[in-house]
């Protein structure tokens, strides 16, 4: 579990450190959360999931205002995941996992809500690329190359 949390916050952090702070008003609609506004979040919900569980580690709170800076937000990300990782490192064993914690009014073990810490970036990470592509970002890949890395690598994308 160690090794993919380490791979998903590495895909997290490679399209945070594209961002501009031009980009982080990107947004589809008015009602909807802003690029900055989904890039915060996915920063901030590392401590506001993790500390539930009773893990203590250094990061943004869910209440903390939004940066205008988006090396402040890739950075705050990356501060955050390291010491994430950390944390999990020194604090947990494998027995760990199956423990079981109040998690938003129902009981989950550790180990499931690491899991859908990490399906939550993930989902949260779709909705930036799309954002990323409209600010006119070229978008890093998360599970293969992208179209971008593609191009780079001087090989024709595959087709759509």
């Amino acid at each position: 579990m160690y090794v993919r949390v380490k791979h998903e916050s590495a895909s997290t952090q490679k399209l945070l450190d594209v961002l501009t702070d031009e980009s982080l008003a990107q947004e589809v609609t008015p009602q909807d959360r802003t690029l900055g506004r989904i890039a915060w979040h996915i920063t901030t919900s590392l401590h506001e999931m993790m500390s539930r569980t009773g893990l203590d580690f250094e990061a943004p709170h869910h209440d903390t205002s939004l940066p205008s800076s988006a090396q402040v937000i890739a950075d705050s990300y990356r501060n955050a995941s390291e010491a994430l990782l950390e944390a999990i490192h020194k604090q947990w064993t494998d027995e760990s996992l199956l423990e079981v914690r109040e998690m938003y009014g129902e009981q989950w073990p550790v180990g499931l809500t690491l899991s859908i810490l990490i399906s939550h970036q993930t989902h949260h990470r779709g909705q930036m690329t799309v954002l990323m592509r409209q600010a006119g970002l070229p978008v890093t890949g998360v599970y293969g190359p992208s179209r971008d890395e593609w191009t780079q690598m001087n090989i024709e994308p595959p087709a759509v």
